[in-house]
């Protein structure tokens, strides 16, 4: 992202209101903005999730196919994924190869679901050492107002967990659902001085000396971390953090097994 000035004038409002546990709009620090989603939105697609996080817009697709398994995992099927950022979702995006902020995002999400065993890869695998299916998660923001690792791995677990692997296309057998087992979910910090906001803004974004995201399982366990900009968090900071957390995925997770 082209770099965006925040004045110095917002960012000491944003911390102001941030001391009086209130934010521009209107959420407590320890509040997500509200969310909303669709499934299936994307028909050529083998799954796919709009969520709206905010004002944050993201869509995801999954794709399957036919692939040689790594030397190494010879009887495991593969996962591949990327994310974009058009300069449509935000001006600061440019147009080109990946940039920093997009491999971050992929990054963040893939490891998410890597970690915690999401996708059950040995039953992705048609023949040991010659032949596995491969998944490609397409990351695509359509509208960026902060926190795109929260919005992009919602929207990826629900295409995963909707999507069908696609056999009877390539004359290997009868369709089946992608081989799922929990509910990755992540909660994104931002540090402000010192203060935590949970599922900041892009002006929070663009005022905070830290960011921090953690991967939660259905157990509650903590399967991925990621720290990002320059600011440090003190053992009391991460303590809160991954108890806020904790809490938030756990309310989360039920509302999107439920449908909700």
């Amino acid at each position: 992202m082209k770099r965006t000035i925040i004045p110095e004038i917002k960012k000491e409002m944003i911390y102001k209101l941030a001391q009086r546990d209130c934010r521009e709009d209107d959420r407590s620090p320890v509040e997500s903005r509200p969310l909303t989603y669709e499934i299936n939105t994307i028909g050529t697609a083998e799954g796919s999730a709009r969520v709206k996080l905010g004002k944050t817009d993201v869509l995801v697709g999954v794709k399957l196919q036919p692939g040689e398994p790594y030397p190494d995992k010879p009887n495991q099927g593969v996962l591949m994924t990327g994310c974009e950022l058009k300069p449509m979702a935000h001006p600061g995006f440019e147009s080109g190869a990946p940039s920093e902020e997009s491999i971050e995002i992929a990054r963040v999400v893939d490891r998410g679901i890597r970690e915690s065993k999401m996708i059950d890869m040995e039953k992705l695998c048609i023949e040991p050492g010659k032949k596995i299916w491969m998944v490609f998660l397409d990351i695509q923001v359509i509208n960026y107002d902060g926190n795109m690792f929260d919005a992009a791995t919602i929207a990826s677990v629900l295409a995963l967990h909707n999507a069908i692997v696609p056999a009877s296309r390539f004359d290997l057998g009868d369709d089946f659902p992608v081989p799922v087992a929990c509910w990755p979910l992540t909660t994104t910090f931002i540090k402000l001085h010192d203060l935590l906001l949970v599922d900041p803004t892009l002006n929070e974004e663009l005022s905070a000396d830290l960011r921090f995201t953690v991967s939660i399982d259905d157990n509650g366990d903590f399967r991925a971390m990621q720290k990002g900009l320059k600011g440090s968090l003190t053992y009391d900071d991460v303590i809160r953090a991954l108890d806020i957390a904790q809490k938030l995925t756990l309310g989360m997770r039920s509302r999107l097994i439920k449908g909700e």
